[in-house]
C-alpha cells in the first residue's frame, strides 16, 4: 500500500508523554486507579501502558492535563476527565515470557459513562457504526459475557491441570492465593475449581508450575459442579495456554 492508498486519520497521534490517571472499576465493589503516561494521544483517542490487566470492550475513566487544542469539551479545566472504551490490549513481555505490563489502546466517547455501566461495570461494549455528535466514538453493549464465552473456539480438554490462582487487591499487590486444579481447559479458557469468592468481571492471574506459564484472566461466570463443588469460569486475555 503506497502512501496516496494509506487511510487518513482525523487527527495524526501526537507523541505526548503526559502523566494520565486511569481508573477501572471491575465490580460494583472493587475499583482501582493507576497513573501511568501517555504514549500518544488525539482528539479521539490515546495509547498508555499499565501494570494492571484490562481487556478489550471494558470502560476506563481517565484524567489527562490534556492541551485545550486537543479538548472536545471541559476547555477551561485544568485535567480534562473523560470516558474511554478499551480497543486493544498487548502484554509487553520479558525474555523470560513473563508479562510486567499491558499496552492498552482507547477510544474516547464522551464525558459520561452509559447508564447500563453503572448498573454493571464489568459489561462490555464496542464501536458503533455511527459517531456522536462531538465526533467521538459511539457504542453499544457487545453480546452477554457469559453468551459470548461460551461459544468455545477452543476444544476443551478435560484434564486436571495444577495451577495457583492470584487476587489483587486495590494497590495491585497479591490479595489471595490458591493452589487448585483445572476441571477442563482450552487455549482460550478454562474451568477451575476454587474456594475464592471471586465475582464476575474481576481479573485474576494463573500460575502453571507444569506449563512454566503465567497467564492473566478475567472471570467470566461461577457454577457448581458434582457435589456442590463450587467453579470458576476463566478466560485467558494476554496468551493462549499450550494444550493443543
Amino acid at each position: 500500500m503506497n502512501e496516496q492508498e494509506k487511510p487518513k486519520r482525523i487527527r495524526e497521534r501526537l507523541e505526548l508523554r503526559l502523566p494520565v490517571r486511569v481508573h477501572c472499576r471491575e465490580t460494583p465493589d472493587f475499583e482501582w486507579s493507576e497513573v501511568t503516561r501517555l504514549l500518544d494521544v488525539t482528539p479521539f483517542g490515546a495509547g498508555f501502558t499499565l501494570k494492571r490487566p484490562t481487556e478489550r470492550g471494558r470502560l476506563l475513566h481517565m484524567t489527562i492535563p490534556l492541551p485545550r487544542q486537543l479538548r472536545v469539551f471541559d476547555h477551561v479545566e485544568d485535567q480534562y476527565k473523560i470516558w474511554a472504551l478499551v480497543r486493544y490490549v498487548r502484554p509487553l513481555t520479558t525474555a523470560e515470557d513473563k508479562t510486567l505490563s499491558f499496552e492498552v489502546g482507547v477510544a474516547f466517547i464522551g464525558k459520561r459513562a452509559p447508564a447500563s455501566f453503572e448498573q454493571d461495570p464489568a459489561k462490555r461494549y464496542e464501536i458503533a457504526n455511527s459517531a456522536s455528535e462531538t465526533g467521538m466514538s459511539a457504542i453499544r453493549e457487545m453480546a452477554d459475557a457469559l453468551e459470548a464465552s461460551n461459544q468455545r473456539t477452543h476444544t476443551r480438554h478435560n484434564i486436571p491441570v495444577p495451577l495457583s490462582l492470584e487476587t489483587f487487591t486495590e494497590k495491585g499487590e497479591v490479595a489471595d492465593i490458591e493452589s487448585t486444579v483445572t476441571e477442563n481447559i482450552s487455549r482460550g479458557g478454562a474451568t477451575v475449581y476454587t474456594g475464592l469468592d471471586v465475582p464476575v468481571g474481576r481479573f485474576v492471574r494463573v500460575n502453571s508450575p507444569e506449563y512454566n506459564l503465567t497467564v492473566h484472566a478475567v472471570v467470566r461466570g461461577r457454577s457448581k459442579g458434582a457435589g456442590g463443588m463450587p467453579r470458576m469460569h476463566i478466560e485467558f486475555i494476554d496468551r493462549e495456554w499450550p494444550v493443543d
